[in-house]
């Protein structure tokens, strides 16, 4: 195949494709006066031309159809790069030519690769059913197990000082729902109270809740403009509801603010229940 490009009158270029000729067989006429290009093809090629011209236009795609045909490539490029971050941090985990220091942050940057892949997967499966309040299933949990997790990432990705406190707590909730809920409050301390600041994460039992209490130093709930810690609050208040637990904010011993999610507390000896079976009909 020769391809030739034209200038029109217009001088603008366009390209004519040519097939099983040689060059030989067109002739190139060129108006010297006018500066254009005309070109004579052989009948088989103008027939062929005409035909494809005469086609009709394919049907332009609904909005909506466009718009999800994009999120799902998106989608699609998002899990790979995800998937590859994931294996490299885990090469770099057990790696033997690399320090204690870098193997413990390689295994806290896999860590929290895995839990925005679940998130990104929740994500997908709210576009499938259209439904934004799509959650996994509520089970019993350990939260002070994910919150050390949380804690652990925060620390290593910050220069405030954070403290952890913690009690073995169990309560019905969405894993992931939990993590991503936690995470917004630490970070939202964490903004708050500076490279400078002080930051304490406290998970107890109190009388049949099950608490995960955030403590700073900052200038306390209300004296910053509003931003990304009130759609953080947000998020987590929506959580708590749906959990059947409550959401608190008041000002902290830290002198900041002091922010505690209560849940209904869950026991071990009901987890161990529902794994067997045991009193089911």
């Amino acid at each position: 195949m020769h391809e030739r490009n034209c200038r029109n009158g217009q001088g603008q270029l366009s390209d004519l494709s040519i097939h099983n000729h040689s060059i030989k067989d067109y002739a190139v006429k060129r108006d010297t006066a006018r500066g254009d290009t005309a070109v004579s093809v052989p009948a088989r090629l103008s027939r062929h031309l005409e035909l494809v011209s005469s086609r009709p236009e394919p049907e332009p795609l609904d909005p909506c159809e466009e718009q999800g045909r994009l999120r799902r490539q998106i989608s699609h490029d998002i899990h790979h790069e995800l998937s590859t971050i994931m294996m490299l941090a885990s090469l770099l985990g057990t790696a033997s030519d690399v320090g204690p220091d870098s193997r413990e942050r390689a295994r806290q940057l896999l860590g929290e690769t895995r839990w925005l892949h679940q998130l990104h997967h929740a994500y997908e499966e709210s576009i499938v059913s259209h439904d934004s309040a799509v959650r996994a299933s509520i089970e019993p949990a350990r939260i002070d197990l994910l919150a050390a997790e949380v804690v652990a990432a925060m620390q290593l990705s910050t220069l405030t000082r954070i403290g952890f406190e913690v009690q073995e707590a169990w309560a019905h909730v969405d894993r992931l729902e939990f993590w991503r809920g936690l995470r917004n409050l630490v970070g939202n301390a964490v903004r708050a109270a500076g490279d400078e600041g002080r930051v304490e994460v406290r998970i107890m039992t109190d009388d049949g809740w099950a608490v995960a209490e955030v403590d700073d130093n900052g200038p306390g709930f209300g004296a910053v403009p509003a931003g990304r810690a009130s759609l953080g609050l947000g998020i987590v208040q929506d959580l708590a509801s749906t959990w059947g637990g409550e959401l608190q904010i008041r000002r902290g011993v830290l002198g900041g603010c002091c922010v505690r999610l209560r849940l209904p507390s869950s026991s071990p000896a009901l987890v161990a229940t529902e794994a067997t079976g045991a009193g089911r009909p």
